[in-house]
């Protein structure tokens, strides 16, 4: 997400960082490109112009700070708006119980799929979901909204007979109570465009029910076209928050810098990916420090201590100290990480990566080193020894791949476990300070 902002934006910087001394010329030079840098992304052309604008008030006249540069301090000050941009702040829900959301938001948007995944993030935190369809009038949108509360274990209410959206609400709600819900969550009807039906019924809904949140569901490919989204809705129900979807496909970013500011509503969540789990809480802060390509550290920390088996990790960690990984961990360790997103996703949260590009190729080479271990037995998995010319023919030919591939891919394995070997015991430990004695004189450390 945000790739193109993040390249055009560094671009801008690049320059600042190493100024030691600002100028009226540099200074102007170096926001304009920041101003074409938000134009770029997609950025509401106000949205753009009043944030520049703000940066350079901000630094005429203040006063330099001697531990940094003045390139710096402004780099600084550009972060620092950047987050108040896309919204500072709480962004937790409501606390009142039992929690009302109700989801607005075009057709196409992804509504009935965040108003699960809400749900799916509800559930972990010990809440008692349950999902209200309220869209009678797109085909199999109940049977969508059933299958997904099955994924994610909860319970699904709907009156397929009745065309009383309010009324059927209200119905539903006092049924799903009276299960022990505690979240009860409105999958409302969406339209290719506003029109006077949808906001009327939305409006009725938010009448009957004054729920504590009303999200709005907004795809963040729209760029400059949110803010005419965000506008209609919350002057139609008062939007308490945004959910923006699909920012893994969109490198632009524009909506989320625009919306906030527009609506006044936080960003509350973001949809990362097709997959249920595909969703995050929005911090500004963070998302600011992705944007500057930054990193995210704190995120990808939690992201893996939600997804990844702790005990499993200490028997793997176990393992690699001893030397014992074989292809059946390898698998496991593969997956692991899959868990956690894809790789690129992965990538751009460490600081200093974002530059570094991982695409299709990359995620195909892991999906193609998971089918060559899965074409392999339990006992070739284990000992990849007795995998002679006549096993990798087939294992070539069961995973859909090449025997040099599945060569490639075992002289890999076998370079690694030697490795671990190597650094096993005492004699590892000094092995490795020799080798880092030798960077360091060499001058690579």
């Amino acid at each position: 997400m945000f790739e193109g902002l993040t390249e055009n934006l560094s671009k801008a910087l690049r320059n600042l960082r190493g100024l030691g001394k600002l100028t009226d010329e540099n200074m102007a030079e170096a926001l304009d490109e920041v101003r074409k840098a938000l134009l770029s992304a997609d950025v509401h052309f106000k949205v753009a112009r009043e944030f520049t604008e703000r940066v350079k008030s901000q630094c005429i006249g203040r006063e330099v700070i001697k531990s940094i540069t003045p390139g710096q301090q402004v780099i600084k000050i550009i972060s620092d708006e950047l987050e108040k941009l896309l919204g500072e702040g709480s962004t937790e829900l409501s606390p009142v119980r039992p929690l009302k959301i109700m989801m607005v938001g075009l057709h196409g948007s992804g509504k009935t799929t965040t108003s699960a995944k809400i749900a799916g993030l509800l559930k972990k935190q010990g809440l008692v979901p349950a999902l209200i369809a309220c869209d009678i009038y797109r085909p199999a949108a109940i049977d969508q909204l059933e299958a997904l509360g099955k994924q994610i274990g909860a319970k699904v209410y709907a009156d397929r007979n009745s065309k009383d959206v309010p009324a059927l609400a209200a119905a539903l709600e006092k049924q799903a109570l009276a299960d022990g819900a505690n979240a009860i969550i409105f999958d409302t009807a969406g339209r290719l465009q506003i029109d006077e039906e949808l906001i009327s019924e939305i409006v009725k809904l938010r009448e009957v029910e004054k729920p504590q949140e009303v999200l709005l569901v907004a795809d963040a490919a729209l760029g400059q076209e949110a803010v005419n989204v965000a506008k209609a809705f919350n002057e139609a129900v008062q939007i308490t928050g945004v959910v923006l979807t699909k920012l893994d496909g969109d490198a632009r970013g524009g909506a989320a810098l625009s919306i906030k500011t527009v609506s006044g509503a936080p960003i509350k969540f973001a949809g990362t990916g097709e997959k249920l789990e595909n969703i995050e809480i929005f911090h500004a802060d963070r998302m600011t420090q992705r944007i500057l390509g930054m990193g995210d550290v704190v995120s990808l920390v939690e992201r893996a201590q939600e997804t990844i088996d702790a005990e499993e990790a200490e028997k793997m960690a176990e393992k690699l100290r001893k030397a014992e990984f074989d292809l059946e961990d390898f698998l496991s360790q593969m997956r692991q990480i899959k868990k956690l997103g894809s790789m690129g996703s992965i990538i751009k949260m460490i600081p200093g990566m974002s530059g570094i590009s991982v695409g299709e190729r990359e995620e195909k080479k892991m999906r193609q080193t998971e089918a060559i271990i899965l074409s392999m037995t339990p006992a070739e998995r284990r000992n990849p020894n007795i995998l002679n010319a006549r096993r990798r023919l087939r294992i070539a030919s069961g995973s859909g791949t090449q025997v040099r591939d599945v060569n490639a891919l075992l002289k890999q394995f076998d370079g690694m476990r030697k490795m671990m070997k190597m650094m096993r015991g005492d004699k590892g430990k000094r092995r490795m300070a020799g080798m880092m004695n030798a960077m360091k004189k060499h001058g690579k450390l």
